[in-house]
């Protein structure tokens, strides 16, 4: 199938709302690992979410230039060609944008699209991240404000972080405190700035105590039960019935969770849930064996000439799809995605 529309990403969001399971947002850095992200999810028989940081925009640039933009757009369009060879719908989305990045990520992304847009085409990104947890929530409403309006005119769908997720990534950092969890005045705010999808539709990335990076489980305290407390106080104040859920949550830095904190965020109103630190081993792990393995064969040892199907790129390389396509599938499973694409 191809990269998914606008009307088809609205669609697997509202299942995944009705059917209380998440996509699986899985970074990518390259063709190959892209590859592995799209063979997961066609084996889980699930659509899924694809997703392009700061970090890994400016990699996929290519270190002579690291230009963000361009390695983004290239990679995108590469995932509307292969895309359609595989069973399953495909958003793309960028991850992680901070104010300082905006004028050159997020900003001129959007410009691309709304040019497609104008010319009849769809977007080349599905949803875009403003990630402003760093600024004053004023601030940080204020912006998304603008950058919600420029979306929905280029049938995007906005993400926003309005409260911090602790830990480091692509160097926006957050120490682990208590300003990791989102108050009900928090998404209140939220709501009179953004509206509840009259003025377009956006994702949540709201705290609930979540930690980027490696941890074990116990090691980071969630609170998942939080997020339903942020669907009930914006309810009562928006006259909306018992049991409803106003956002569409996001779920960051979910490594180490436990099943039983990953079921209660989907209850809870969690459509998407990025997966980069279990992703990113799960594609190393082999190569590195394959390379302790095969050492006399990978390098030219003692003046010898090595074994080329052993550095070979490609011996290795399917390797690791094979391993990150695997840990993609497991991630399919734990957020009850396996089995319900869009046919």
């Amino acid at each position: 199938m191809p990269i998914a529309t606008p009307e088809v990403y609205n669609e697997m969001l509202d299942r995944a709302k009705a059917g209380k399971f998440a996509y699986p947002a899985i970074n990518v850095t390259s063709s190959q690992t892209l590859h592995a992200a799209l063979r997961g999810f066609a084996e889980a028989e699930s659509d899924g979410i694809v997703q392009i940081s700061t970090g890994g925009a400016e990699f996929l640039g290519g270190q002579h230039n690291k230009d963000m933009v361009t390695g983004a757009v290239a990679l995108a369009e590469f995932a509307h060609i292969v895309a359609e060879k595989y069973d399953v719908n495909i958003a793309l989305h960028t991850d992680h944008c901070p104010k300082d990045k905006l004028d050159g990520y997020v900003r001129p992304l959007l410009s691309v699209s709304e040019e497609r847009v104008k010319a009849g085409r769809n977007p080349l990104f599905q949803s875009h991240m403003w990630d402003g947890s760093a600024e004053t929530l004023a601030d940080n409403l204020s912006i998304a404000q603008e950058l919600l309006e420029r979306a929905q005119a280029a049938k995007i769908i906005l993400e926003v972080e309005i409260t911090p997720t602790g830990g480091e990534e692509d160097g926006v950092s957050h120490e682990i405190n208590d300003s990791l969890y989102t108050t009900v005045d928090d998404a209140i705010r939220t709501a009179e700035a953004l509206g509840l999808g009259d003025k377009g539709r956006y994702l949540l990335a709201a705290s609930f105590g979540n930690v980027h990076g490696v941890y074990k489980p116990g090691n980071v305290v969630l609170r998942p039960e939080l997020l339903k407390e942020l669907n009930e106080g914006v309810a009562a104040k928006y006259g909306k019935p018992a049991g409803a859920q106003p956002f569409d949550f996001v779920f960051h830095g979910g490594s180490g969770s436990t099943e039983e904190e990953i079921r209660t965020a989907l209850e809870n109103g969690v459509v998407k849930m990025n997966i980069d630190t279990d992703t990113q081993y799960a594609f190393t792990r082999p190569v590195a064996d394959h390379m302790f393995r095969n050492y006399d064969g990978v390098l030219k040892v003692d003046g010898e000439v090595g074994d080329k199907k052993t550095y070979d790129p490609r011996t290795w390389g399917k390797l690791a799809e094979a391993s990150m396509a695997a840990r993609v599938l497991e991630a399919c499973k734990h957020l009850r995605s396996t089995g319900t694409r869009i046919k």
